[in-house]
């Protein structure tokens, strides 16, 4: 694969509030201090939340491309994850991201492949590569006739 750029701007709107913003996108995101830090703002995304997004949202398309790959049938998929945020020697780290997906399948004999490709989704997921953040996966499996 060759290198890829992602382009993302950012420009100040006021007190600790930007908007950002990408060339290739037609969208635009608020971003603010998280109101848990001085002067910090609620109601609005904060890096916290684009970060621990930022691994969800890998995971999900990473689970999406390595299920239709081996074939693994569900019926549904959603994950919701927490970012942990701790002060470690005086320095701020989001040292875990939880990932909690929840999938559901139609075919009990299918539970050990279906854990196995969430397992391989987590440890394939280019952003949880890219990061020093644990990443634990907490997968709950359903079965739905």
């Amino acid at each position: 694969m060759d290198n890829h750029i992602y382009n993302v701007n950012l420009k100040w709107e006021s007190d600790r509030k930007g908007l950002i913003s990408s060339p290739e996108l037609p969208t635009t995101i608020e971003v603010a201090t998280p109101p848990e830090f001085d002067k910090g703002m609620p109601n609005i995304w904060s890096p916290e939340h684009l970060f621990t997004a930022s691994v969800l949202s890998c995971f999900m398309t990473t689970f999406l491309a390595i299920s239709e790959y081996s074939k693994l049938d569900f019926i549904s998929f959603e994950c919701s994850s927490d970012g942990i945020l701790e002060k470690i020697e005086g320095k701020y780290l989001m040292t875990k991201i939880i990932v909690k997906p929840i999938l559901t399948i139609a075919d009990l004999n299918k539970i050990e492949k279906a854990q196995r490709v969430l397992e391989l989704s987590e440890k394939a997921c280019l952003i949880s590569n890219s990061i020093k953040s644990e990443v634990i996966l907490k997968p709950t499996i359903n079965i739905e006739n």
